[in-house]
């Protein structure tokens, strides 16, 4: 996701990450440690999702290890086919060609949880957050590839295309009906943080409580590391340049982290975000970034995201 003019305002930014995070952090570290498990630590990286994933736990063995790692590699893998905006073929763009005015189709179990989250964080972000942001998504994606501006008329057309309202949940059904003909949902505000829930709980049932599971500016946490009250997370800067900002001791949260640090363009002397405000339907232009401290990863991806577009412009 992607949006609004304005300078550069870090510590508005940084202080309404640290809001969230630290309300978390007393509860979290107030926690009792867990008790004593396997104290071999093993660790497991792949690209999947388009970004590399990092694993780290804590089994009594390589084989425990490896197998439960592969469940979650896995669960990545199946959740991409489900959501990714990019695969012509995932369930997301079959359901954004199928469905229309007065045809609602069914998804599976995992759109249907994402969606129903997105809805509520659209509600509760005031339109900041909204999936429905595709049509704008691919302009400025061809915009940073080409380095030219899309132009006033092309955002308008694609605007008119946009609003989580006009995007109808049946409960009862579990269908999804698109209200405005050429819509097309991205996912990529949210659906990292559900993949790193999943691919936790695949590493769950195969008996193992501490683990880390990294992917795209999303972590999962589960138990902490042994003898350790938590797991040490730097909150990332907004200059690449820059060491992390803090660190946090967390153990059993999800943390998300939504920003322009990597996904950026300079286009006729301006530093463009990938994220864009749904509602002017613009790139940022203001640098900095989010960090969401919260029960799961479904919830924070969506909130980080909201948060730096109402940054620049929420006091």
């Amino acid at each position: 996701m992607l949006a609004a003019k304005g300078a550069y305002q870090p510590n508005m930014v940084h202080i309404m990450a640290n809001v969230v995070a630290m309300s978390v952090l007393a509860t979290v570290l107030a926690a009792n440690l867990p008790t004593a498990q396997a104290t071999n630590r093993f660790e497991f990286s792949q690209t999947e999702m388009a970004v590399p994933i990092r694993i780290v736990l804590y089994a009594p063995d390589n084989a425990t290890a490896a197998k439960a790692a592969q469940a979650a590699f896995l669960r990545f893998h199946q959740l991409n086919e489900v959501c990714s905006d990019y695969d012509a073929a995932s369930e997301l763009r079959r359901l954004c060609q199928q469905s229309s005015p007065g045809h609602p189709v069914p998804v599976s179990a995992d759109l249907w949880r994402v969606l129903v989250r997105a809805e509520e964080l659209s509600q509760r972000s005031d339109g900041a957050f909204d999936v429905t942001i595709g049509p704008l998504t691919l302009l400025w994606r061809n915009a940073r590839r080409t380095k030219e501006l899309p132009t006033p008329h092309a955002i308008a057309a694609a605007r008119e295309k946009v609003g989580y309202r006009f995007v109808r949940l049946d409960p009862d059904r579990h269908t999804v009906e698109l209200l405005k003909p050429g819509m097309r949902l991205d996912l990529g505000g949210i659906a990292k943080g559900y993949a790193v829930d999943e691919a936790m709980a695949a590493i769950r049932r195969h008996g193992i409580t501490r683990m880390m599971v990294e992917a795209g500016g999303n972590i999962g946490l589960g138990d902490p590391p042994p003898d350790k009250p938590g797991w040490r997370i730097g909150i990332a800067p907004p200059d690449v340049n820059r060491p992390p900002r803090q660190y946090l001791s967390l153990a059993r949260v999800a943390v998300s982290t939504s920003g322009d640090l990597w996904q950026h363009a300079t286009i006729a002397g301006v530093r463009y975000s990938h994220h864009i405000d749904p509602k002017t339907g613009i790139a940022l232009t203001t640098q900095g970034s989010a960090t969401v401290v919260g029960r799961d990863g479904l919830s924070t991806d969506g909130l980080s995201s909201a948060a730096v577009i109402l940054a620049p412009t929420r006091e």
